[in-house]
């Protein structure tokens, strides 16, 4: 295996007709050769799935939100009665003093989202860079998930309405913490397939003439998307049995008995859920390899590298091709997915009253919000609770399915996402149907919020899998966790800005919540005309002579 690189770029053939694989990223080669990377162990890889059995987004991406919702709702008085004479109710304005101005709580929700969301552009795009440096990601992993916990820990001195103000803290570097570690555990599962023992193996058969550099990197390809959907499905397992228990400690705590009880209980619960994230951490963080990244180029800093290095790749996005597409598909397909879920839960929340407020662990924050928006104090946590295990067991059962079938018929990751967009679509279609207000149908009925959780869970929640796959598949090997920051910063985009363009719609609509799914299928159908063209084949070829030519020009270093 020695001479065989991680990287691979276009075979050469040699007068015997044998592919030889070169590496593209550093004097001509990369120092990352799989004879001195250090192979995937089995106790590695199953830490890795444990560690995302913790961070399942409860504390810091469902009751982390609920809370600070609550506690706004409370702590706010009624817009039409004079100041804090009248405590907000269901259908009121709800209105609270926040940044020198008198503000609905929904904007100061959204006014923190846009705090948390430039904080975090900053902080991937420097972090992101560091990350391709040296050894010591994991050290970024583990700071971003120890700040998560000790959020979550500190959430227990946040119970009543007076304390909104610290909430508010909490809720940014909760959201900014848990996005992070998300981001950068993530980006570590291309390297844990590139260096599974039957992969390297395969790497080998190439090197020796035994195996087409194509079916390698089609098995690698597979490898990947093992990993992703077995983390996936182990997650949505352990989340179950969290929930579980939750279920016990809300009984305990009489949670429905008082709204104060209902609000301690969010706190105990987020409490809980960082724990059981440290507990089922702490595996990964000894057990994790650090195995060596590039050399950062000459006359940059930690605090240069990355503006340097996210300015390169932008300019040379027109070299990337294929990537530039995917990002494009990633954007409008991410936000079609998450304003569809926003505006089914607004349409829910309206017609089925209290009955509706779940959204899954892996939707993004902007959903979980608007879903909770207007009566998040009207559900009791003991019934979201109950809610989101009936969501969390469909997505388990929709992985795994999803899986089982790549596995046996040996399907693409483009082929599997493209059947996963197939029913975000329908989605589109679905609430389209009820922008007939004559018709009782398309979200309107309780029947169809349970139907809403099942197919989402079985069908549409893959879409966090391979999308996730499909980065690197289309990333720069060398600059692998700076693209898996940028695209993070892509999605939260669209996560942020969806609510906005859909609420300007209703409105326009004279209040029809299900007119946004006529634009919404339309971004839909055009995402998937970018998706169509994404060639994963050329999007390598692209990245091997990107990676080789800013490697001879020095700018990402060695």
């Amino acid at each position: 295996m020695t001479g065989f690189t991680a990287s691979y770029s276009a075979a050469t053939v040699s007068d015997h007709g044998q592919e030889k694989v070169k590496d593209v990223a550093g004097d001509d080669t990369l120092s990352l050769h799989l004879g001195e990377a250090r192979a995937t162990s089995k106790t590695e890889l199953y830490s890795f799935y444990t560690y995302y059995v913790g961070n399942n987004g409860l504390s810091g991406f469902n009751f982390g939100p609920s809370q600070f919702q609550n506690l706004l709702f409370l702590a706010g008085y009624d817009a039409s009665q004079p100041p804090f004479s009248t405590s907000c109710g269901v259908g009121s304005v709800c209105v609270l003093p926040f940044m020198g101005k008198i503000r609905d709580i929904s904007s100061i929700v959204l006014i923190t989202n846009g705090i948390s969301f430039a904080i975090q552009v900053v902080l991937f795009l420097i972090i992101g860079a560091w990350a391709d440096y040296g050894r010591w990601r994991p050290s970024i992993t583990i700071m971003f998930t120890l700040v998560s916990i000790v959020v979550s820990f500190a959430w227990l001195g946040v119970e009543g309405p007076g304390k909104w103000k610290i909430g508010v803290g909490l809720y940014a570097v909760g959201l900014i913490s848990y996005q992070g570690a998300l981001t950068f555990w993530t980006a570590a599962f291309p390297g844990l397939a590139r260096n599974l023992p039957e992969v390297r193996e395969s790497a080998s058969q190439v090197a020796s003439g035994a195996k087409s550099l194509q079916e390698h990197v089609a098995f690698e390809s597979l490898q990947r998307n093992r990993i992703s959907n077995v983390s996936f499905a182990v997650s949505s397992g352990g989340e179950v049995l969290i929930l579980t228990v939750m279920v016990g400690i809300l009984k305990g705590l009489k949670s429905d008995l008082s709204v104060e009880n209902n609000t301690r209980a969010f706190s105990v619960l987020i409490a809980f859920s960082g724990g059981m994230w440290l507990v089922c951490a702490l595996p990964w963080f000894f057990l994790e390899k650090r195995r060596p990244g590039l050399k950062p180029p000459a006359g940059t800093s930690l605090l240069t590298i990355g503006v340097w290095q996210t300015y390169i790749a932008l300019r040379e996005c027109l070299r990337l091709k294929q990537t530039f597409l995917y990002l494009c598909f990633y954007f409008i397909m991410g936000d079609c997915l998450n304003t569809s879920v926003y505006v089914s839960h607004k349409i829910s929340a309206s017609g089925v009253g209290r009955f509706l407020s779940l959204s899954l662990p892996q939707l993004h924050n902007s959903t979980v919000i608007a879903t909770l928006q207007n009566s998040v104090v009207s559900y009791s946590t003991l019934q979201l609770t109950l809610l989101l295990i009936v969501g969390i067991v469909t997505q388990a059962l929709g992985i795994v399915l999803f899986w089982l079938v790549q596995k046996r018929f040996c399907i693409s990751t483009k082929a599997m996402l493209s059947f996963n967009v197939f029913w975000i679509l329908l989605l589109q279609v679905w609430g389209l149907i009820g922008i007939n207000r004559s018709l009782n149908f398309g979200f309107k009925n309780v029947w169809e919020i349970w139907l809403y959780q099942a197919l989402y869970g079985l069908l549409v929640c893959p879409w966090y899998a391979y999308s996730q796959t499909m980065i690197s598949e289309v990333s720069p090997l060398s600059q692998m966790f700076l693209f898996f920051a940028l695209f993070s910063i892509v999605g939260k985009t669209s996560a942020f800005i969806g609510p906005f363009v859909s609420s300007a719609i209703i409105q326009d609509a004279n209040g029809n919540n299900n007119a946004p799914f006529i634009f919404l299928l339309s971004m839909g159908a055009l995402s998937c005309v970018l998706l169509y063209f994404v060639d994963v084949n050329q999007s390598r070829v692209e990245c091997d002579a990107f990676v080789a030519a800013e490697a001879r020009r020095k700018v990402f270093g060695k």
